[in-house]
């Protein structure tokens, strides 16, 4: 499916709940480094810094991003553009291919369930045998998540 196809009847709305994901370019592996890794926390740390988005929990694995958020500010793709702009400013290069995926819940959906899900991801592949060693996740239901 082509990008643009992502896009058709896409729509924003503030203070609902969107689970984003996106790939780097090629499925490139790049954020198995902790360092690069790293920085696109950072991204979406400063998104929601910036008023944006409330963060529930995201896991960056090394070739996709899984982000649960709530839409705050601007549009859902303002946001996302902005992370994957900033990201690849900061690292020097194109980081992410060019669409994502947005699925926003809707109210019978628990955000808890799914986001016990996304920080799964890591177990799921392979990556490590308990969440507590993967080290690029967090949630807002953790004690003193999100904070820095």
């Amino acid at each position: 499916m082509p990008y643009c196809d992502l896009r058709k009847g896409r729509y924003s709305a503030h203070g609902m709940t969107y689970h984003i994901t996106t790939v780097t370019k090629g499925r490139a592996p790049l954020c198995a480094d902790f360092t690069l890794g790293r920085v696109v926390v950072r991204q979406i740390k400063r998104l929601q810094d910036e008023g944006h988005a409330d963060t529930l929990c995201f896991v960056v694995m090394p070739e996709h991003l899984h982000w649960l958020m709530v839409l705050r500010g601007g549009t859902l793709s303002d946001g996302v553009r902005r992370l994957k702009g900033r990201t690849a400013q900061v690292l020097g290069r194109p980081v992410w291919q060019p669409s994502f995926y947005d699925h926003a819940l809707r109210e019978d959906e628990d955000s808890r369930i799914l986001a016990r899900y996304i920080v799964a991801n890591p177990l799921r592949a392979g990556l490590v045998e308990r969440i507590a060693d993967y080290p690029l996740w967090n949630s807002v239901w953790l004690d003193g998540a999100l904070s820095g």
